[in-house]
């Protein structure tokens, strides 16, 4: 089998089928083919996703500000063509919302969890808003730790928001995304996140 690889891309009506896989396999079913698809016609929405190929292309993508390193993999024997990862903001007025960030099991611990937060703030930035939020159930202490790591601060909570379990979800903030030192922000996460990508 030859060499595969995972690179970050905006999620396409083609793969609408496979990003309903991924949800389950990630979320339990959060949203439907149909809920995918409204948000790939939004607007205000962005949905990255990390796809897995079996080759890098014939022409290589125009190079962009931030644009992380392709990641070859050496140890997957499952077929290619396949969504691992997936990250959704609304922009609502001037703000971020970060609706879903999740990763394949089978893929966690590898820093795409990072990666493609990352690319949400940088798609944040892009579209010139000024702060992003979350909520992640306080259980999720693994989440919690990445989001604090980029700058998240906890900003109150909701109660019994996840009806699932019933749990509650915190509510995590990080403004100054309009101020002038956040691209260097950024440059540094990059940095760091190639480094562990690599």
């Amino acid at each position: 089998m030859g060499k595969q690889y995972l690179k970050l891309q905006l999620l396409t009506v083609d793969q609408l089928s496979a990003v309903v896989e991924l949800d389950q396999r990630c979320l339990g079913g959060l949203w439907t083919k149909d809920g995918y698809q409204r948000e790939i016609e939004s607007p205000n929405s962005d949905l990255i996703i990390w796809k897995r190929e079996g080759k890098t292309g014939d022409q290589e993508p125009k190079k962009e500000e931030f644009q992380l390193p392709q990641i070859e993999l050496t140890d997957v024997e499952s077929s290619s063509d396949q969504l691992i990862g997936i990250g959704c903001l609304w922009a609502i007025l001037e703000e971020a919302h970060i609706t879903i960030l999740a990763i394949d099991p089978e893929y966690q611990g590898k820093g795409l969890g990072q990666a493609l937060l990352f690319q949400l703030l940088v798609s944040a930035w892009k579209r010139k808003l000024e702060r992003a939020t979350l909520e992640v159930k306080v259980s999720n202490q693994p989440a919690i730790n990445l989001y604090k790591k980029f700058g998240f601060k906890e900003a109150g909570c909701r109660k019994g928001y996840y009806q699932d379990t019933g749990e509650d979800a915190l509510i995590l903030w990080r403004g100054d995304l309009h101020h002038p030192h956040f691209p260097n922000t950024l440059h540094h996460w990059y940095q760091e996140i190639c480094l562990k990508l690599n």
